[in-house]
């Protein structure tokens, strides 16, 4: 497990640079668009079309490291409160509800793309760009975040049965000392 967690932190974390290279590209293009439109009276065709499918792999591809950081928004209120045990189940439902929900993106998401790569879809406008990449990178991303969920799952069922230590735990909000003042 060590040796596909390793691989999988690899993986996400490969794919979060190569996001954040696209959001760069979206970054200059938008700006040269901006630029074009407003002093030269000619934007930068397909901008948008381009800049739309980046998006999809900024998001997508972010989503199994920002996992793996435990990065995620959680709602804390009741978290601090529990022991670690607790914390670990909770932590353990919240993994299954979310391999269920990435399962059914995953699988709509592998079909939109299948038709989308069989009738060749592409961008209308000046510039046609092809749709099917976005739709791949999409399903590609949400496969990292399951194999990411997977193996917190596996970790989870093994800290409940005693075969790994418990995480610490969140210390709640921070009370601030104001003895000094």
């Amino acid at each position: 497990m060590p040796f596909a967690r390793s691989l999988l932190e690899r993986v996400a974390f490969a794919v979060l640079l190569v996001g954040g290279v696209g959001m760069l590209f979206s970054m200059f293009l938008g700006t040269a668009d901006v630029i074009g439109t407003q002093f030269f009276g000619h934007p930068v065709p397909g901008a948008l079309e381009l800049t739309e499918s980046t998006m999809v792999l900024i998001v997508f591809g972010a989503l199994a490291h920002a996992q793996i950081r435990k990065s995620h928004i959680r709602v804390e209120l009741l978290l601090t409160r529990m022991g670690p045990r607790m914390r670990t189940a909770m932590d353990l439902v919240s993994h299954v509800a979310a391999l269920l929900f990435f399962g059914l993106l995953l699988w709509q998401a592998i079909l939109e793309s299948q038709f989308s790569w069989q009738i060749g879809e592409a961008t209308v406008g000046l510039v046609r760009f092809p749709l099917y990449p976005a739709r791949w990178i999409l399903a590609a991303g949400t496969a990292l975040m399951m194999a990411q969920l997977l193996l917190d799952l596996i970790l989870d069922v093994r800290r409940l049965m005693g075969l790994e230590p418990f995480e610490a735990g969140p210390e709640g909000p921070e009370i601030p000392d104001t003895s000094r003042f």
